[in-house]
């Protein structure tokens, strides 16, 4: 039962025991990266399609436009199977739906054309876009979180060292002595660890949070779907009825009663 629900939680991609877990440290990593990614995702699409609607009139700016396209596809492409192997989520098959052989012939403009996709475009650049404000968004809460409860964590050790070396007591005008509450600093310091320690643990959790948006933002488990074959266009078997001969089911028929 148990092996179970760990293949169940492990396929939808979910985090437990997030201070534990190498998933949770990985999301880290991967929130630290996305700022200056989401930077080079969106300052790439913008001036690529820029470009491509100023360079339109010499020519250039139309397989560039094409080319931004496809660019776009790879970036969102990336970023999709990234989070799937953070996540340790399966990749999904790759559906071939195009005929190889008949684009062999073809040259490279005419594939790309044929290749674009006008809603896979839009959708893309506005992924590409959101990439952008949630890697500014997500990189400044989860610094915010974790540098928080990091910091009460480490507040013991760093009033000791600037105690001892300069003589300087960051905790004489703390909230104890407002409230004129007596304590000792080591019952302070064992405090502020303690919060420390549940703040970091719920840093982590947001941290996880984070990274399920993302994951839903990104599309990670709703690939596109292109446009199918119509039915009608499809090739299908012909069958043809020929009508019997009348001799020939008369010499059928004697057979079977024999039998």
């Amino acid at each position: 039962m148990k092996a179970t629900e760990a293949t169940a939680t492990a396929r939808s991609g979910k985090v437990n025991w997030a201070l534990f877990n190498p998933k949770t440290y990985a999301t880290i990593l991967y929130l630290l990266i996305s700022l200056p990614l989401g930077i080079i995702y969106f300052t790439v699409a913008i001036t690529g399609i820029a470009l491509s609607v100023g360079l339109t009139p010499v020519f250039i700016g139309i397989p560039l436009f094409f080319g931004v396209a496809k660019l776009l596809n790879g970036m969102v492409k990336f970023e999709q199977n990234m989070i799937r192997q953070i996540l340790g989520l399966p990749t999904p098959p790759v559906s071939n739906t195009h005929n190889q052989q008949s684009e062999a012939g073809q040259n490279w403009l005419k594939r790309m054309i044929k290749d674009f996709d006008g809603g896979l475009f839009t959708r893309n650049l506005l992924l590409v876009f959101l990439r952008f404000v949630t890697g500014i968004v997500f990189f400044i809460i989860m610094i915010t979180a974790i540098s928080l409860g990091l910091g009460l964590i480490a507040l013991p050790v760093v009033h000791i060292i600037l105690m001892n070396e300069m003589q300087l007591d960051i905790l004489e005008n703390s909230l104890f002595s407002y409230f004129h509450i007596d304590w000792t600093y080591n019952q302070q310091y064992m405090l502020y660890v303690g919060v420390g320690l549940v703040l970091f643990w719920v840093a982590l959790r947001i941290v996880n949070g984070l990274m399920q948006v993302q994951r839903r933002i990104m599309y990670v488990d709703e690939p596109y779907q292109q446009p199918s074959v119509p039915m009608e266009t499809m090739v299908q078997p012909q069958y043809y009825d020929y009508p019997e001969d009348p001799s020939t089911q008369a010499m059928i028929q004697p057979a079977y009663r024999e039998l």
